[in-house]
């Protein structure tokens, strides 16, 4: 297929995360500012989705508004807010805002 490139929604898809346990709870996330991360960039912790919560309009009811995102060894981890992330990137954006914190 000369020239064609796939169309690549996030950089890579995983099951579970790679990095050592953080610890930080909602609170602690929350204190993190948010900053835009380019959808093409993460590689996700989940291999599945609930369809359901994708399409929800509350999704973020319960939850923080900004994915959380764990930087280690110079990649960047989706931990929670694959709905969100995915959900962006139908609507043809290509970042979101995102807390990132910087394991090293």
């Amino acid at each position: 297929m000369g020239g064609e490139r796939a169309v690549v929604i996030f950089k890579a898809v995983r099951d579970g995360r790679p990095y050592p346990d953080h610890g930080l709870t909602l609170k602690q996330w929350s204190e993190i500012p948010p900053r835009p991360i380019r959808i093409d960039q993460l590689i996700t912790t989940k291999r599945e989705l609930a369809l359901d919560k994708l399409l929800a309009e509350d999704s973020t009811f319960y939850g923080d508004l900004f994915p959380h995102v764990v930087q280690w060894n110079g990649a960047l981890y989706l931990e929670d807010g694959l709905h969100r992330a995915l959900r962006a990137a139908l609507q043809q954006r290509n970042q979101i805002h995102a807390r990132v914190l910087v394991l090293s």
